[in-house]
């Protein structure tokens, strides 16, 4: 089990070329094809001003989002030609409300899609949440990069934050084909409650079980904590043990165009330090 067509999200932001290092990095250890989705978006406006505006103006602004995704999706063509790993561009225009939904169908027919962590202080390259909106809505496991870019290694050393949950479950199992080629695996627990909520008497002790049976070298291990929320203690546990990578399951929904998330995964969208694989 491998993944063996991988998607990777374009934009012109100064993240987007660790974005494409780490989408690399992922293709060559499971011998994978890798799409560069490059998306030309214009700018959506009421009826009442676009019909204002003179012909001549919107052709020029159409003409210059066309060149920007071109100049994306041939900066991604020469990176991927530099690794040696067999992918290609594809350029797709539309308009900027339509983006997360146009990645999501894209993401539908990959093994894998790799995103991009928004940047806070960075004017965005696209509506705002796109990565959220893609991973709660694509139906895919998606491996979102801080905007920091990723570490040397990628999936060395992986931490998975284990509570049972059914997005948990999915996020573990689509994880399989880098959790198989992992160094080092462990297995989270916070505030587990033994013999609850389908923890078992030893929480994470079943999937560890259900891991090893894949041939994965696993660790369980369980925290407590009270005065620091979940998600600051599962960053804090990633720093201790060295990770490179965790995988979790993403918690929310989107309500009225505006995307609802959980607690933690709010949280690691935030103030991720590595990547993180998510799936829903």
């Amino acid at each position: 089990m491998a993944y063996k067509n991988l998607l990777v999200h374009l934009d012109d932001s100064e993240t987007c070329a660790g974005r494409v290092a780490a989408a690399i990095v992922l293709a060559e250890a499971q011998d994978a094809y890798l799409t560069g989705l490059a998306l030309a978006v214009e700018t959506s406006m009421p009826t009442y001003i676009g019909g204002q505006m003179p012909v001549e103006v919107l052709e020029v602004q159409r003409a210059q989002v066309l060149e920007r995704g071109q100049a994306v999706a041939t900066r991604f063509d020469e990176a991927l030609e530099r690794s040696g790993r067999p992918g290609a561009s594809r350029l797709v225009t539309g308009l900027d409300i339509d983006a997360a939904r146009v990645v999501a169908l894209h993401a539908r027919h990959a093994d894998l899609v790799v995103l991009g962590q928004e940047e806070p202080e960075a004017p965005p390259a696209l509506p705002r949440h796109l990565a959220e909106d893609v991973v709660l809505s694509a139906g895919r496991p998606a491996l979102v990069v801080p905007y920091i870019g990723a570490g040397k290694t990628l999936g060395r050393r992986v931490m998975i934050a284990w509570d049972t949950g059914r997005e948990a479950a999915r996020a573990v199992n689509d994880a399989l084909p880098i959790l198989k080629q992992a160094e080092a695996v462990t297995v989270l627990s916070v505030n587990p409650r033994p013999g609850v909520d389908l923890h078992g008497e030893e929480p994470g002790a079943d999937i560890a079980l259900h891991l090893t049976r894949h041939g994965v070298t696993v660790e369980v291990q369980q925290t407590q904590v009270e005065e620091i929320n979940v998600g600051d203690t599962i960053l804090s546990r990633l720093a201790d043990l060295g990770c490179d990578l965790l995988v979790m399951g993403a918690y929310g929904h989107s309500r009225l165009r505006e995307v609802v998330l959980g607690g933690v995964t709010r949280t690691m969208f935030e103030s991720m330090t590595v990547p993180v694989l998510m799936s829903r």
